[in-house]
């Protein structure tokens, strides 16, 4: 963050200093456990825990300052609204750092992929900032801009929402020279109420621009093209199709990752990708729009997209085992994510010559459409190619499949039954643990992990004792 003594701090978000005058050049943090020396300490109230409960364990821990909602005696701001302040203070900062190039990512599906794949880009290029971990709200964007300093190049920002409005009060705090959607899907309809409406407050991202920004689209869906409408200035799209601007051609998997060929306004070059699945195509081909848009050659995007990896932890994590290959993809899940999830997972287990295991637990936030879509996704497995579906809490999955399919149905109430079924798991097998975060499938794939091991051990104890018979 750039250096501000608290009393301009107190002017910028309209609130009263109680305490003496100090230089803060720690951006803020909202959990005591994350304070460094020098640090704004967020004394947010929640419906489980309130912030000003936390502010001494802070101090003690080295924050500088806190913003709080009513006065403490440390030394503090007092503001009407905590977080309101807190976007107040990233767009003074914003408007400070002037060459700061701020590029903003929303869409229902591969949000955090782009960004791990365009901050290993960008950091080849100059001083880059990107949100840790899920990073995407009301709090998570505002603390990300404020990380930035006048060395700060670039920064990377994810825009989530839960209401219509969220990414519009975002942009007017961000103000992005480049705005990415890359998807409208299915991901909280359950919230919204219809695909329409999601992608109405995707769209705050491109409606939010000004004029010399650019708008970079993806043509993965029947929404986000016409959005192009809302943008006066350049528009940028990628896609698997003649008609995008930044395309991939030739597309292969190899050993569940994909091979294509890069084609821009610049040129053509091969790309071999590190991380897994078919759809990280998609995810690739907007990085490599942002990396056109600002002027990166196209040997530079082709050669970091083939040599990045997934920098987020639970989202298509490989675990190599000793004959067994465990997918863990259990931060969160949409349709279109597990539908993408289970074609890799057959990809893989074609591979090998093993049985394809999808372990599933809920999708959560899908409103009115649930029960349909887990059916949906259900079937599909089926059509594929999957060998065991294990449904976990979820026996919506198994709905419409028929008593003649070749995919063996397991139906469990939790994670527990789920982790005894797995005990069937055989060597050359592959495994993939797919569900909402809520599920705590992350939980299962570390048992499965630890099981397997186990077993393996047991087993070679067991030949021994043969052996010495």
């Amino acid at each position: 963050m750039i250096a501000l003594l608290a009393s301009e701090i107190a002017r910028i978000v309209g609130g009263e200093l109680h305490g003496d005058d100090v230089l803060i050049t720690e951006p803020p943090v909202f959990s005591s456990q994350d304070v460094k020396v020098g640090s704004i300490f967020l004394a947010l109230v929640g419906d489980k825990a309130d912030g000003h409960d936390f502010i001494e364990r802070a101090f003690e821990s080295g924050a500088a300052l806190a913003f709080v909602t009513r006065k403490v005696d440390q030394r503090c701001i007092v503001v009407p609204d905590v977080t309101v302040a807190l976007g107040a203070l990233a767009a003074h900062v914003r408007e400070a750092l002037h060459g700061l190039n701020v590029i903003a990512i929303t869409g229902s599906q591969g949000k955090t992929t782009v960004k791990d794949l365009l901050a290993q880009l960008l950091i080849t290029v100059g001083p880059t900032v990107a949100p840790l971990g899920n990073f995407n709200n009301e709090l998570g964007a505002p603390i990300t801009l404020l990380q930035s300093t006048h060395e700060t190049k670039f920064c990377i920002l994810e825009m989530g929402a839960r209401h219509l409005g969220d990414i519009a009060n975002l942009c007017k705090i961000a103000r992005p020279d480049i705005g990415v959607v890359l998807k409208v899907g299915n991901a909280h309809v359950g919230e919204f109420g219809s695909p329409e409406a999601v992608a109405q407050t995707k769209s705050e991202m491109i409606s939010s621009l000004q004029s010399d920004a650019i708008a970079i689209l993806g043509l993965y869906d029947e929404f986000t093209p016409k959005m192009s409408s809302l943008h006066v200035g350049q528009v940028i799209t990628f896609g698997e199709t003649s008609k995008a601007n930044i395309r991939a051609t030739d597309v292969e998997i190899r050993e569940g990752r994909a091979h294509f060929d890069l084609v821009t306004p610049s040129g053509r070059s091969a790309v071999g990708l590190r991380v897994v699945g078919i759809h990280q195509v998609a995810n690739a081909l907007a990085v490599a729009a942002i990396g056109s848009a600002l002027g990166l050659s196209l040997d530079l995007i082709a050669g970091s997209l083939s040599t990045s990896d997934m920098l987020s932890k639970w989202r298509m994590e490989i675990h190599e085992l000793s004959d067994l290959l465990l997918i863990n993809d259990s931060y969160n899940a949409s349709p279109e994510a597990v539908e993408s999830a289970l074609r890799t997972l057959v990809l893989f287990a074609q591979e090998r010559g093993g049985e394809a295991w999808a372990f599933l637990g809920k999708m959560q936030e899908l409103g009115e459409s649930s029960t349909q879509e887990h059916a949906r996704i259900g079937t599909l497995a089926c059509e594929i190619g999957i060998d065991h579906l294990v449904c976990i809490g979820a026996p919506e999955f198994a709905r419409d499949i028929s008593t003649s399919s070749t995919t063996t149905v397991h139906l469990c109430l939790d994670r527990s039954e789920a982790l005894d079924i797995a005990r069937d798991l055989a060597r050359g097998d592959v495994v993939l643990i797919k569900g909402s975060r809520s599920e705590g499938l992350e939980l299962l794939a570390q048992g499965i992990e630890k099981q397997w091991i186990l077993s393996l051990e047991d087993q070679e104890v067991n030949d021994g004792d043969e052996r010495r018979k």
